[in-house]
């Protein structure tokens, strides 16, 4: 399965911010889209997820050879500031996550299991969400749109606020998930993405571009590639 994204662009009034890209991204990898802070990678996210309508281009998935759209079902799409519904308890959220999509949901567990799953504490599951931390939020999230399996799973830095230890189980838990799907997983922050991702992509003067690791593993490419974001500018 491959991700294809053709002639995308997106302007806001005479800021250009996704120029022309043209970009495939295959089926079993997490992919990091490494940009400086406004560099367009949360803009990128939106048009795929059709939160915010592309100036031109299209997308769309291929498979066994057969190109098809892209439907709402394909994509998950997990913010960087987590929106959950904050007068539930964590239990309530799961249990109506659950029962709306539970045509859709293949092998579905206990809701204890998928607590287990995400390392939440047995005395947090029924504690109202707006009393949960930022860390635990950002699990929730992380957690119903895992148990819908997209097929693309869209990250806007989720990690980056999050503590050593909670980033940490996050981090695994994205490796153990990565076969079957395509994971995008956008950050500023160049080791993070050298520790989690099989593959770098920069967001720079609106274009996409692979940067093969092997390259970062020496230094002064690294300095390059930080040089590059810090100077970046838009017409």
């Amino acid at each position: 399965m491959n991700f294809v994204i053709e002639h995308l662009s997106k302007r806001f009034e005479l800021k250009t911010v996704l120029r022309d890209i043209d970009f495939t991204f295959q089926e079993g990898k997490i992919y990091g889209l490494l940009g400086r802070n406004g560099a367009g990678k949360t803009t990128l996210f939106n048009c795929l997820n059709r939160d915010m309508k592309a100036d031109g281009g299209t997308f769309y998935l291929e498979e066994d050879g057969v190109r098809r759209d892209v439907a709402a079902e394909d994509i998950g799409y997990v913010l960087s500031t987590p929106t959950v519904p904050e007068f539930l308890t964590g239990r309530e959220f799961l249990k109506f996550f659950l029962d709306i999509n539970r045509a859709s949901i293949q092998s579905p567990k206990s809701l204890d299991e998928y607590f287990d799953w995400m390392s939440i504490a047995p005395e947090d599951r029924d504690k109202l969400l707006k009393d949960y931390s930022h860390g635990m939020k950002n699990k929730m999230q992380m957690l119903v749109n895992i148990i819908a399996q997209p097929k693309i799973l869209l990250l806007d830095e989720p990690l980056t606020s999050l503590d050593v230890v909670v980033a940490e189980e996050m981090k695994q838990l994205l490796r153990s998930l990565k076969d079957g799907r395509i994971t995008l997983f956008s950050t500023h922050i160049l080791d993070l993405a050298l520790d989690l991702c099989d593959e770098i992509v920069l967001l720079s003067h609106g274009t996409l571009e692979v940067v093969e690791k092997s390259n970062l593993d020496d230094r002064e490419f690294k300095e390059r590639i930080i040089a590059a974001l810090k100077e970046e500018t838009y017409a």
